[in-house]
């Protein structure tokens, strides 16, 4: 049961990451407003839920 939760969460993560992929033109307007925020910060959050979304799904499989 516990490894179904977690593949869960790993493709919940990797689905963050393929939004900006899928629908860039609402992608941007959220950026936008993100716009007062370092670029660091939105990158460290963005490689941060990749890389424990790939974590997770590697650790069950």
């Amino acid at each position: 049961m516990i490894s179904t939760l977690l593949m869960a969460l790993a493709i919940a993560f990797i689905l963050e990451g393929l939004i900006p992929a899928l629908f860039p033109n609402k992608w941007r307007a959220y950026v936008l407003k993100l716009a007062n925020e370092p670029v660091a910060a939105i990158r460290q959050v963005g490689i941060f839920l990749l890389l424990i979304g790939a974590l997770l799904l590697w650790a069950v499989n």
